[in-house]
């Protein structure tokens, strides 16, 4: 009686899976926004629990998931996220620039409702959110 290969050599084509119909992902996908709590300042602004309290958490976190569907082009076009490009920090700002975060960034503003703001900037798709601004301090403006 003769030995039992155990194991047989395959060629490869035996491994290859069949495609099916599976349709062709895109070739360049869109950069959606993501976020980032990385800078997320604690000592200025609110925190979460303050924004749960009154009520703005969940209405907040909404916006900030539909945000998540958009490029960052998207939504500085459709003035979901407004980019302050002129001044690196706002000169009458209620907030001091964190040593954590670098300098020479573009500060972003998201109004949530009325006044609320989430404040932050971006890194390429990544919005690090930074401030959490239930009074409009970041950027005081008269009305």
């Amino acid at each position: 009686m003769g030995k039992k290969k155990k194991f047989k050599s395959k060629k490869i084509h035996e491994y290859q899976r069949k495609r099916g119909n599976r349709p062709d992902l895109p070739s360049v996908r869109k950069r959606n926004i993501v976020l980032s709590y990385r800078y997320f300042d604690r000592s200025q602004g609110q925190n979460f629990k303050d924004w749960e309290t009154n009520e703005i958490l969940s209405l907040a976190t909404d916006k900030l998931a539909n945000l998540c569907q958009l490029t960052v082009h998207e939504a500085t076009q459709q003035q979901i996220v407004k980019e302050y490009t002129q001044v690196d920090f706002p000169p009458n700002s209620n907030f001091t620039h964190p040593r954590q975060v670098p300098k020479g960034i573009n500060w972003c503003s998201m109004h949530i409702q009325g006044k609320e703001c989430v404040i932050g900037f971006f890194e390429e798709n990544i919005f690090n959110i930074v401030f959490l601004d239930m009074n409009h301090e970041f950027w005081p403006s008269k009305k």
